[in-house]
């Protein structure tokens, strides 16, 4: 099994020997074991992780294990999602607060909102003005004022 151990803050684009798809809450784990269907029949077919706590995967880092000998580029995996969109900005900041007051892990962008499914939020949105629409696409919420990378 490869144990990845650190980031890696050098990277040339041909040394990745592996792409992993994770999910906006698999990226906040360190320690994780992942299963992958790309190595070679030969080898075991995880992965695992052993970060120092505190990281924060995000898309495009590159881990390594301890002699740098094995490559891997994270990727955000397509996810369902609900995407919030408004015809104004002020109705697009009453959703976030609301979502925000709610403690939901929410992605926060200049046009858009966009967080897990879920049905109760869902009701509460329809009353508020705003549009949304159920979606596959990668999320990123925000990590929060008391998270720091690595």
């Amino acid at each position: 099994m490869i144990i990845l151990t650190k980031k890696s803050k050098f990277f040339l684009r041909n040394k990745v020997n592996l792409e992993i798809y994770l999910t906006a809450e698999e990226r906040t784990k360190v320690k994780q074991k992942i299963r992958v269907d790309t190595i070679s029949e030969n080898e075991n077919k995880y992965i695992k992780l052993n970060l120092e706590r505190g990281n924060v995967l995000m898309e495009g880092d590159i881990l390594t294990n301890d002699d740098e000998s094995f490559f891997v580029e994270i990727k955000a995996k397509l996810e369902p999602v609900i995407t919030v969109k408004a015809l104004d900005t002020l109705n697009l900041l009453k959703a976030a607060y609301h979502l925000g007051n709610r403690h939901v892990s929410l992605e926060i962008n200049s046009d858009y909102l966009r967080f897990s499914p879920d049905h109760v939020l869902e009701s509460m949105l329809s009353k508020l003005g705003v549009s949304f629409c159920q979606e596959t696409a990668p999320f990123y919420p925000e990590l929060g004022a008391y998270k720091h990378e690595k």
